[in-house]
């Protein structure tokens, strides 16, 4: 519940999971992470199946008690090694707590009434952006948007793909694979490779329990993150400016091969988060700077990487409450902010240098769009293709696209851009 209230209030589901969790016994802390993640996942099919029997209208009903409700319907309806009493009694035990014995009441009388219709009301995905949005729990527009874009097929697997848990990825920092796999499974740790080779998935749901964690032998990155680097296509001994480096994953990959990293955040909060992750994982080669990409704080470089802001929907699956942020408004905000760090991050391209532009998003408008506009302002860019990755993440332009409903990891988009001499 200290979750969904953190999550409520604005902060991000990781770091409120973070918080959250923290002293708990690694069973509670599944158990938590399962709880809250997924009521986030199932919050519009959770409250369809709860409102029935809330007679003054679930608009009504106080947000908090909305999230009490939803954590013990998500128990009685999709966790069945619950048992149905304890939901219940947890549920009142906490409405109770934080409203009163009225509270308690309510609580107890809408989660009783359906327990004992817990089969009923589940919402069938049917073939049109309503039913599915309603189905897999996410806002209409968006699946209006996927349906046009993908077709009902892909966009219902993409809805599919949104309401898992993606598993936990390792990538090499001062360790390789190779390594970190034979250690691991030395000591009983399950390992499988990642797709496309992109990381080892251990059978672990914590970084701190693997062995090497602590003396930055990996970082934990998605293999959507990794095929970026590699598509990337870095030389050895450049000189690269990251300009939205934050938590630093790629900063590491990059300075893994790079003369010098320059890693640049504008928020100071995420600019120390990504110095303890280069100071733990990195090659003593990235340097940590606080600075607004729309004032590049450097000279010209060999190679700039724009990880743009975006409204990140390939990552719905890794953020559950990602979703409900999304909002068309906050799309074309997004259009402009992108265009405007891409024209600054061209300025500090040394001519022959290049320009890496990257997103988590799927949305045409952030993607190819945004890089067809840009190439119209800048004549002296030119898309350059990359041979590090499957031809079947590569579009007909050149550009790398991961799909999540296609490929099975979280999706992204990159093109590489290469300045005229």
């Amino acid at each position: 519940m200290q979750i969904l209230e953190q999550v409520r209030a604005g902060r991000p589901f990781e770091a409120a999971l973070d918080r959250g969790i923290g002293d708990l016994a690694e069973p509670d802390r599944r158990l938590a992470h399962e709880l809250a993640a997924g009521v986030l996942r199932q919050r519009s099919s959770l409250d369809q199946r709860l409102a029935p029997f809330v007679s003054r209208g679930w608009d009504n009903v106080a947000p908090e008690l909305q999230d009490i409700l939803r954590l013990g319907a998500y128990q009685l309806t999709e966790l069945g090694r619950v048992p149905a009493h304890a939901a219940v009694d947890t549920s009142v035990s906490l409405a109770r707590r934080t409203n009163g014995s009225k509270a308690a009441g309510f609580v107890n009388a809408v989660l009783r009434q359906l327990s004992r219709s817990r089969d009923q009301g589940k919402v069938v995905p049917g073939t049109d952006p309503s039913s599915l949005a309603a189905a897999y729990s996410h806002p209409v527009w968006l699946v209006q948007r996927w349906v046009t874009q993908f077709g009902i097929a892909d966009a219902e697997r993409l809805l599919q793909w949104n309401n898992t848990r993606p598993r936990l990825t390792a990538q090499p920092a001062r360790r390789e694979l190779g390594d970190l796999e034979a250690r691991w499974q030395a000591e009983g740790i399950e390992v499988d490779p990642a797709p496309f080779e992109a990381g080892l998935m251990p059978d672990r749901s914590r970084p701190g329990d693997l062995p090497g964690y602590q003396q930055g032998d990996f970082l934990i990155q998605s293999p959507a993150q990794a095929l970026l680097t590699r598509y990337a296509e870095i030389e050895p001994g450049l000189s690269i400016y990251d300009a939205c480096a934050a938590p630093g994953g790629k900063a590491v990959a990059l300075g893994r091969v790079a003369g010098r990293v320059i890693a640049g955040d504008i928020n100071p909060a995420r600019s120390r988060r990504l110095g303890e992750n280069l100071s733990r994982a990195g090659s003593g080669r990235e340097h940590v700077i606080v600075a607004d990409a729309r004032h590049p704080p450097v000279r010209q470089v060999d190679v700039v990487l724009l990880d743009a802001p975006c409204s990140g929907t390939g990552t719905f699956a890794r953020r559950p409450d990602a979703r409900w942020r999304v909002t068309s408004e906050a799309l074309g905000n997004l259009e402009r902010l992108q265009a405007e760090l891409l024209d600054c991050a061209a300025g500090v391209v040394r001519p022959g240098g290049l320009l890496v532009y990257a997103t988590c998003s799927l949305e045409p408008e952030e993607n190819a769009q945004q890089v067809g506009r840009f190439l119209a302002r800048q004549p002296d860019f030119r898309r350059e293709p990359s041979h590090s990755v499957p031809a079947e993440l590569l579009t007909s332009e050149g550009d790398l696209m991961v799909l999540p409903q296609k490929h099975g990891i979280d999706g992204a988009y990159a093109a590489r851009l290469r300045r005229g001499t």
